[in-house]
């Protein structure tokens, strides 16, 4: 009874540190390229709306709302679930294959270049469009060089049928279950 005692305190003590570090890293990567970035390029100054079309602002507002939900909830799985963060210096334990995990490889990625089309659609900013597009490239240029083989090695045959199951980069409709073979 003692050891389960404390295997639950270390898991709820890395759960911890992992949320504490999650946070920060939020604040850092994702805050500094969706946030920062943009805010150095357009003081969030309301243009026009691209193309004359109104529209492009809802669009932009939606995107930008859809962004919120899933880039939060991917780091509070890989912290609570995957006991670890996003950044490499601390790396989860467990591969993160549930929530928004189960439709997109990339959930934080492809939310945060959302979020910054988002911000350009909604403020009528084509820069932000260019912006989001060279985010999106050196993102995919980590995830492909880096991210991808050091998963691989981390989780070797979870992360292989994981790959063949889940999309990088354009989500799934139909969430995948783990049961498809």
């Amino acid at each position: 009874m003692n050891t389960l005692a404390n295997t639950s305190q270390n898991r709820a003590g890395r759960q911890a540190i992992s949320l504490l570090g999650s946070a920060v890293f939020l604040v850092i990567a994702p805050g500094g390229v969706a946030f920062l970035g943009p805010f150095w390029l357009t003081h969030y100054h309301l243009e026009p709306p691209l193309l004359g079309l109104a529209v492009t602002r809802l669009v932009g507002f939606l995107m930008m709302a859809w962004s919120v939900p899933v880039l939060l909830g991917s780091f509070w799985r890989f912290a609570t679930e995957g006991l670890g963060t996003p950044a490499p210096v601390m790396p989860p334990e467990h591969l993160v294959v549930r929530g928004y995990y189960r439709h997109v490889r990339n959930p934080m990625y492809v939310a945060v270049v959302a979020m910054i089309l988002g911000e350009g659609l909604f403020l009528g900013n084509a820069r932000l469009l260019v912006y989001g597009a060279a985010v999106w490239l050196a993102m995919h240029t980590f995830v492909v060089l880096y991210e991808e083989p050091a998963l691989r090695l981390m989780f070797d045959g979870e992360y292989e049928e994981f790959c063949r199951r889940v999309p990088r980069w354009v989500p799934r409709w139909r969430a995948w279950t783990g049961e498809e073979r």
